[in-house]
């Protein structure tokens, strides 16, 4: 039986503290390091939805590994290693409080701003007379604020610098890695015939050196088109194939739910959780162009568990 991780509670060895966000749960291990375990929890506007999904968090876990690794030679990352299917171990860096948010195409919050009437977005002038979805001349940084609570916030790279967010050395450094990583995650998606849309990358430092950390590419952090028939539906005017957790939202929407206060989450029948699951699995397939592997689920706690512990043994 497919067993879904819908949360975790582990005591691993030397651990100090336990973050559990949206979709990870994360374990300070000591002052260096970190285990940070992806659940099959799935959220929409900013609610975790009642139901996990079976195999979910394998799917990000082994998307952003394979990213992370193929990414190294631009920017270092904090991955020690990938002991377990949901699981990866890496280094505690002090968190940069932005999210390097890049975008290739006039699309979701960018293209919201600009049919308000707004061309200046994070300090940045998007230009007059685009369609929804067009691409830019150039992709454009459009950071937000990392916040506890709430929602984060755009800001701009003046008032990044001007409020010490980050450094101003750092601060280009991480410009240079956010276009560079932006450059190699569209030249691979083009392998698979997708286009990077938009996506966003998050940096730490450990020491002096800086970071990459967090996942990157994945469909819960990133907007994939499919590239053929793009231009076609763009001249048409029609919306774009997009891969992406979209079509979770549009049944909540369908059902009555946009997280706005009152509504209440519907249940998502055991059918549709399926469909999610499957559909999760394909993202992952077309995505890195490699047949997924189920991981056995029989006992997933136990099996994380066991995994962890042996590779914390052996990195200490």
């Amino acid at each position: 039986m497919n067993q879904a991780l819908k949360e975790s509670n582990f005591n691993f060895p030397n651990q100090t503290k336990v973050y559990n966000g949206k979709v990870r749960d994360v374990y300070s291990i000591g002052t260096e390091r970190l285990v940070m375990v992806a659940s099959d929890r799935i959220s929409a506007f900013d609610h975790i939805l009642p139901k996990a999904i079976p195999f979910k968090g394998q799917v990000l876990n082994q998307i952003a590994s394979m990213f992370l690794e193929a990414t190294s030679d631009i920017v270092p990352n904090w991955v020690s290693v990938v002991p377990d299917e949901n699981v990866t171990i890496g280094i505690r860096c002090e968190v940069f409080r932005v999210e390097m948010v890049i975008r290739g195409y006039l699309s979701g919050h960018a293209w919201r701003e600009y049919t308000a009437g707004r061309r200046l977005i994070c300090g940045v002038t998007m230009p007059e007379g685009m369609k929804e979805n067009d691409r830019f001349p150039t992709p454009i940084i459009t950071p937000a604020t990392k916040e506890d609570e709430g929602h984060d916030e755009d800001i701009s790279r003046v008032e990044i610098i001007r409020r010490g967010i980050v450094a101003e050395a750092d601060y280009v450094q991480l410009e240079d890695y956010t276009r560079r990583l932006f450059q190699r995650g569209t030249e691979m998606a083009a392998e698979q015939d997708l286009i990077l849309v938009d996506t966003k990358y998050e940096f730490g430092k450990f020491g002096d050196k800086i970071y990459l950390i967090d996942e990157i590419h994945t469909p819960d952090s990133s907007r994939y088109f499919y590239a053929e028939g793009y231009q076609e539906r763009q001249d048409k005017g029609e919306k774009q194939k997009q891969l992406s957790k979209e079509f979770v939202r549009e049944w909540l929407i369908d059902n009555g739910f946009q997280g706005l206060e009152g509504q209440i989450m519907p249940e998502m029948p055991d059918e549709f959780v399926t469909l999610v699951s499957e559909r999760y699995i394909e993202l992952f397939e077309k995505i890195t162009g490699k047949m997924f592997r189920k991981a056995d689920t029989s006992a997933v706690n136990e099996r994380i568990n066991n995994n962890v512990n042996a590779a914390l043994k052996q990195l200490n």
